[in-house]
């Protein structure tokens, strides 16, 4: 038989160029809104009201004014502020800078601000007016002081002063509407800068790119069902993971921004009312906030809202009752080094015609991975295997893919360490179900063991939880001479509710084996991140002494 003739084979490796290829930037998205909507409301705060083609000139004229003060290529601009105006303006003017933006978490102490904006080699920060005192005492603190830029926000008539260099809105009087920014050269170049919490040592700078932003940002878009013209509250604080990457999503899809200084029941129902909010962001917390508040506050609200969850596992009573009042949580997974959430628990139509007990049960699993998330498993740390999907073994979460950090700033051996066996290790304990969705057990340093039994303290929060009185729970371990560990729970009560330790006891044994029911119970407001996290560092601490004095 003849040999076949020999093809010529055509030639696909054409060049990359100008016109067929831009690197990937969120900017974009706000460029966009501006021109196909430019009279459509961007941003509500109090009796300030911006439209698309205002906010686009206000950060045109903020890159231009970092410009003229020095500001280039991988300079950082850190900033203290509430979800304002200001805070928004600067996830798109310090880009066309060319600068990274460091939002600081609002809750921080002089001492620990100081340390990031020395680590960031910060040479601007943005503060607002209330952490004034604050600011003024870390920058006293730092090597090389950045320029302090004032924000004094007129929803605010607290305490707190000028520091007296700049003030934001004269900076951006002088600066440029029309000023002509150009996207990164290279989509992997810095976009911003995030801190991890810390709590386990100094804390570590996550570094995001302008390709992870962008894209992560979609995935939002994607795993949320965002729609043209939503109408977005900020209930999440824009300093953690950059609003869950919300900043840009939103401006993607031409929403409304609805700014919001402080997380109130009162003032949220009074904002989704007005302004007929369609969805919001927030930790457990936010959420059961919204559930336990008086039902009068909901009076108005005549459409369902849409509501992300992140953060701790939410109990699958928060997801339940806040069906019942109208509100459709989706349950996402995340940390800081993959730009907040990475994974969605995606609703089936099959779901639909469950009870809705069980129908939350399911949407308390982290779920699978974002569609732009390249790849979300659950390993065995010692043979970076998969473990089956029989609901039982346990693993370790890892990703890997197009959302996920740079690396740590200036920290090249933890970022390895976070790398290694060529997947990113969250921490997080989890297993399989039979459906491919992940279900997290618990935090690697949150197990309990007990007696040589292993407890999720995530388990016995959920059991908690279910109790109407309880408003959130926190479990931790607390040193038993018998048993080596045992569940001590720290629970904060709905206002106005009542029951003893022994009656909440006796609720948790009807629910949970006799082993994992907690020893002790610890009532009281819990300890909290301005993210919403529990700290549970702090119980920690608290559980080692009250078994110390029993």
């Amino acid at each position: 038989m003849p040999n076949p003739r020999p093809r010529r084979r055509p030639a696909f490796t054409l060049d990359k160029n100008q016109v067929n290829f831009a690197a990937l930037t969120p900017l974009t998205f706000l460029r966009w809104s501006a021109h196909v909507c430019p009279n459509r409301l961007a941003v509500v705060h109090g009796t300030r009201l911006f439209t698309w083609q205002d906010t686009y000139m206000r950060c045109r004229r903020l890159a231009s004014s970092l410009v003229r003060l020095g500001i280039g290529p991988g300079d950082t601009v850190a900033a203290m502020l509430h979800n304002t105006p200001e805070m928004y303006e600067l996830h798109f003017g310090v880009p066309m800078a060319g600068g990274v933006l460091n939002a600081l978490n609002i809750r921080l102490d002089p001492d620990s601000i100081a340390l990031m904006l020395n680590h960031a080699g910060a040479r601007v920060v943005v503060c607002d007016r209330e952490f004034s005192g604050v600011m003024a005492a870390a920058v006293g603190k730092v090597d090389d002081p950045p320029l302090v830029i004032d924000v004094d926000d007129p929803e605010y008539a607290g305490p707190g002063t000028r520091l007296g260099q700049t003030e934001y809105e004269a900076l951006l009087a002088a600066g440029d509407p029309q000023y002509l920014w150009n996207p990164p050269l290279d989509e992997w170049d810095a976009i911003a800068l995030n801190y991890t919490s810390g709590t386990t040592g100094n804390p570590k700078g996550v570094v995001y790119s302008h390709r992870g932003a962008y894209l992560n940002a979609i995935a939002d878009i994607l795993a949320w069902r965002l729609p043209r013209y939503a109408v977005y509250l900020w209930t999440l604080p824009m300093f953690h993971c950059n609003g869950w990457c919300f900043p840009w999503a939103i401006a993607a899809v031409t929403g409304t921004n609805i700014c919001l200084r402080k997380v109130e029941a009162g003032s949220i129902f009074s904002l989704i009312r007005q302004y007929q909010v369609t969805h919001y962001c927030g930790a457990p917390i936010v959420h059961n906030t919204l559930l336990h508040a008086p039902a009068q506050l909901r009076e108005g609200i005549g459409h369902r809202v849409q509501g992300m969850v992140a953060g701790a596992a939410p109990p699958a009573a928060t997801l339940a009752g806040m069906e019942r009042i109208g509100f459709d949580l989706t349950h996402v997974y995340g940390l800081a080094e993959v730009y907040g959430p990475a994974t969605v628990c995606v609703k089936q139509q099959e779901w639909d015609s469950l009870p809705v007990e069980d129908r939350a049960a399911r949407n308390a699993r982290q779920g699978v991975r974002y569609v732009l998330e390249e790849e979300a498993a659950v390993l065995d740390p010692a043979t970076m295997q998969p473990v089956p999907w029989d609901g039982e073994t346990i693993g370790e979460i890892m990703f890997r893919g197009n959302i996920m950090m740079k690396g740590y700033l200036n920290d090249p051996q933890a970022t390895a360490d976070a790398f290694a066996g060529g997947w990113f290790h969250s921490g997080d304990l989890a297993v399989v179900d039979a459906d491919g969705y992940m279900k997290i057990r618990d935090r690697s340093k949150d197990v309990i063991i007990s007696g040589g039994e292993s407890i999720s303290s995530l388990e016995v929060e959920d059991a908690i939880c279910h109790h109407p009185a309880v408003l959130a729970a926190a479990v931790v371990a607390q040193p038993d001479p018998k048993w080596g560990e045992a569940p001590c729970a720290f629970v904060e009560l709905t206002p106005g509710a009542q029951i003893t330790e022994r009656e909440l006891i006796e609720y948790c044994r009807s629910r949970l084996a006799h082993f994992k029911t907690p020893k002790t119970i610890v009532f009281g407001q819990l300890p909290k991140t301005a993210t919403g996290k529990i700290q549970k560092y702090a119980l920690r601490a608290r559980a080692r002494s009250v078994a110390a004095i029993e």
